[in-house]
């Protein structure tokens, strides 16, 4: 036995950046305004994907899916003897076979379920167009694509867990080989890559180093860009932006139900403390385009979780909507009365294009101090 070459340098290429993406990913799925960030690594990943799966059906020894062993019994056989003595195998191992495909499938179900996500909610990307009708079904194609990736994770974990645990008990050299390529066998089995495969390895490492670089750097891509139309309320009702902003933030109609826009123009003299009544003329104009765009009328993320979170009560102030409090709960209190900030209701101190319409996740800033 002497060491022989398994592991090309593609493949391992395509290991580590698989682990370092997977892992960025993860880390910032909880940062909502880092979704942009979320969505172009996990472009990314899908690529990444996409060409292991053509590798696996190409002749490459040790990385071609026909290479792989499926068979129950041995997997079985592979488990049992995790604490005991195994049979060693020069490329994939059932367990590690039958781990990768899962990995393959389920990460490109998440990755093809989040840019469905990223299109009906957040109407970005190339499905943007989505949002339009499926708007109302954004929740269940966020729950679709938590389920893939969170199986997505679950197998890697377990797979982690089998490289440590083997790692540990049998001091494999799995780890070692997945750095250098080479384990141990006869040397007439060493791999050995033809012209065309280096070609392609070159191509599917380079192209996913790109494509990562070109989203991170051309913010208007088609695959992750912003569809969302700024609105100017000046020019679209000038009457209702000129009383709005002159007292305070330029708050978009769809942030309300429609019961919220009544019941407030029809007390304008008792607005939240003081008297902002207009003539019947102007409070009937304004009050019908505040109806017209109100969140029964908005396909906005923001507008139809506010509807989902209502109850039976009018609620007038934003702040005080169900899915608001939900949304800012784990923001300190003390960070409203910043001087900069001033009271809670200052949303554009964070959301610096509300006054377009416009409450994109990564668009949110926070001040600091």
């Amino acid at each position: 036995m002497t060491k022989i070459y398994v592991w090309s340098i593609f493949t391992r290429l395509f290991h580590i950046l698989l682990v370092l993406a997977v892992l960025i990913v993860f880390v910032i799925a909880d940062f909502e305004n880092l979704l942009s960030y979320h969505a172009v690594v996990g472009y990314m990943i899908g690529l990444l994907f996409v060409f292991r799966l053509i590798w696996g059906f190409m002749n490459v020894r040790y990385s071609r899916f026909k290479d792989f062993n499926f068979n129950i019994k041995d997997l079985l056989e592979y488990m049992l003897g995790i604490f005991g003595s195994k049979k060693e195998y020069t490329g994939h191992n059932p367990a590690s076979s039958w781990a990768i495909i899962a990995m393959i499938v389920l990460g490109l179900a998440s990755v093809v379920s989040g840019v469905i996500v990223y299109g009906t909610q957040e109407g970005m990307g190339v499905l943007s167009f989505l949002n339009i009708s499926l708007f109302k079904d954004m929740d269940m194609f966020e729950d679709i694509h938590e389920l893939f990736a969170n199986a997505f994770m679950a197998v890697i974990f377990i797979h982690i867990a089998g490289v440590v645990i083997d790692k540990l008990l049998h001091k494999s050299k799995a780890v070692e080989s997945m750095i250098d390529g080479y384990k141990n066998g006869d040397e007439k089995d060493s791999l050995k890559l033809t012209l065309w495969q280096k070609l392609f390895g070159v191509l599917w490492i380079g192209s996913s180093i790109f494509l990562l670089v070109y989203l991170l750097s051309t913010p208007s891509n088609i695959l992750t860009s912003d569809n969302n139309r700024a609105v100017d309320y000046r020019v679209e009702h000038s009457l209702f932006y000129d009383e709005c902003i002159s007292c305070h933030t330029l708050y978009p109609p769809h942030l309300l139900p429609e019961k919220s826009w009544i019941t407030m123009m029809d007390d304008l003299q008792n607005h939240f403390g003081d008297d902002a009544s207009l003539d019947a003329i102007d409070t009937n104009s304004i009050k019908e385009y505040l109806v017209k765009n109100s969140a029964e009328n908005s396909t906005r993320e923001a507008s139809f979780k506010i509807l989902k979170s209502m109850d039976a009560n009018i609620t007038l102030a934003i702040t005080e909507m169900p899915y608001w409090k939900k949304r800012h709960k784990e923001i300190d209190k003390s960070l409203f009365k910043q001087k900069n900030i001033g009271n809670i209701s200052n949303c554009k101190a964070c959301h610096k294009n509300i006054e377009q319409g416009l409450l994109n996740d990564k668009d949110i800033k926070i001040p600091q101090g």
